[in-house]
């Protein structure tokens, strides 16, 4: 019995070893922790418990057949973040350059398959140098699996995927389907050709950062959601946005104690907003305002900054927000702050994480750059994504919404529960100066009428309560009691039930 537990154990501390310590040594070297350093420190401590450790692949073509290291290029199994269940998979670089053959596939689609069953997230660590070429069409075939699951468990369970080195081909099309994806600066990239069949095709010159590097993801593309410094912030941010989430579509977002008194007036909003309607002003100061201890999770940071998404928490409960940026364009709606919002309303509804809207908005982006490159359907993305979702909407309009944006950004019109303004609020079809040149056309030489109907539009519509008079807006209420009114909205939004018409899926505009 002694000689069997010793074997044991000495077949454990070789799959362990993954490639072997050379191997390591060069990983730990690049930077990038090891598959197993990574579960350590993504997982609570001691509560990994691994799958599969001694699967090993099934190829005989190539000398294949002498080179089957144990685990396969990936480590999978299932563990806790701060208590709460999560799957979780780790493709090891040490072993064949964490390449995915029909096993390694295998190994992950059965946690996959785990997790959908048990109702907990996905994580997945990816580190790979893509398709396992001696396996050929099977390796094809696993990453067609992978695929399938990660359809399946889309809007089931949250999906988040790390990319924490090479991501190349059909590697990256597993993490695109994600929920969230994460990069580390200058260890990891993700394309679906690499630049020397670039250099080849097209005849550009580019390095891996500069085409698909976590600055271009994040910043550029919107592939990505976040890029952070190394592997440990990288791991301990995954961390932190799991506490946001529920663990799947049937159960709630967690109720975490909170220390911040759900009645705080914040005086300094009332001065948020300046006089002069043209200067900008710091959104993200209102939100974490308004936050449980100003915590605020921020998704696309750096992608599309006239619109901010992210998580907070109300009452200890987790809200998604959607927020145009003054600072950024004027808060301007765009193509790409449109697909930003849309993708972010779309995953909360999946969820049944709640929805507060900040507004500011003039308009959408005029200009061919936009039209040609189709913001009317871009911009329908968010419109539909905002009528679609059923979960608790609260709106809150603290200066411009103009047009067609106002109506876009979670307005009554669009299902929104509560719809609140600021007393600093406009609500109209368009700004003064361009109602009054179309209106008043007769009157365009004459400096002095167009300014007196200027101020005459300007003094019935340049306020919220036309819209109040109409039941648009619910309430116009102080800026320093935002809190409170947005967490009582919420609070009587507990049991909202929706039923929508039966239909297969909808047919959003992409």
């Amino acid at each position: 019995m002694k000689d069997i537990l010793e074997q044991l154990e000495e077949r454990r501390t070789d799959a362990r070893l993954g490639g072997g310590q050379a191997r390591i040594d060069a990983q730990n070297e690049r930077g990038k922790l090891t598959a197993r350093e990574r579960i350590e420190l993504l997982l609570d401590e001691g509560s990994f418990e691994e799958y599969d450790m001694f699967v090993a692949h099934r190829c005989t073509d190539f000398g294949m057949e002498n080179n089957r290291p144990y685990g396969d290029g990936v480590v999978t199994g299932w563990g806790t973040i701060n208590g709460r269940m999560v799957y979780v998979f780790s493709q090891d670089f040490t072993v064949l350059g964490g390449s995915v053959s029909a096993t390694h596939a295998q190994k992950i689609c059965k946690i996959m398959d785990m997790a959908m069953q048990n109702g907990a997230p996905v994580i997945g660590i990816n580190d790979s140098g893509g398709a396992r070429i001696q396996e050929g069409v099977d390796s094809l075939a696993g990453y067609g699996e992978v695929f399938q699951r990660n359809i399946e468990a889309s809007g089931v369970v949250p999906q988040i995927s790390l990319v924490m080195g090479p991501c190349a081909g059909g590697a990256v099309y597993s993490p695109a389907m994600t929920d969230f994806i994460f990069m580390v600066k200058d260890t990891s990239y993700m394309f679906v050709t690499g630049p020397d069949v670039v250099k080849t095709v097209t005849n550009e010159q580019v390095t891996a950062e500069e085409l698909g590097g976590a600055v271009t993801h994040t910043r550029k593309s919107s592939v990505a959601d976040g890029a952070f410094e190394n592997d440990v912030e990288a791991l301990a941010e995954v961390r932190r946005l799991i506490d946001f989430l529920p663990l799947n579509n049937r159960e709630k977002p967690p109720v975490r104690p909170f220390f911040d008194n759900v009645d705080r007036i914040e005086s300094s909003l009332d001065t948020l907003i300046p006089e002069n309607p043209n200067l900008p002003y710091d959104m993200k100061e209102l939100i974490l305002k308004v936050a449980d201890e100003g915590d605020f999770y921020e998704i696309q940071e750096e992608f599309a900054k006239n619109m901010i998404t992210g998580f907070i928490r109300l009452e200890g409960r987790t809200v998604g927000v959607v927020a145009n940026q003054p600072l950024v364009l004027a808060g301007v709606l765009d193509i790409d702050s449109a697909r930003k919002a849309a993708r972010f309303v779309r995953f909360c509804d999946c969820f049944e994480i709640p929805i507060l809207t900040f507004v500011d908005v003039p308009g959408f982006l005029p200009g061919t750059g936009q039209e040609y490159r189709g913001v009317i359907k871009h911009g329908a993305k968010l419109l539909f994504a905002y009528g679609e979702a059923t979960v608790p909407k609260v709106t809150v309009i603290t200066r411009k919404a103009y047009g067609g944006a106002y109506v876009v950004m979670a307005s009554k019109h669009l299902r929104a529960d509560v719809n609140y303004a600021w007393p600093t609020s406009e609500v109209a079809v368009m700004g003064a100066k361009g109602a009054t040149e179309i209106i008043h056309r007769a009157d365009l030489g004459d400096p002095d009428k167009i300014a007196a109907h200027a101020k005459e539009y300007e003094d019935r519509f340049a306020n919220p309560f036309v819209a109040a008079e109409r039941g648009f807006i619910d309430e116009v209420i102080m800026p320093h009691s935002t809190r409170k009114r947005v967490a009582r909205a919420f609070a009587s939004l507990r049991n909202k039930k929706v039923v929508t018409p039966w239909k297969k899926h909808d047919n959003i505009p992409l």
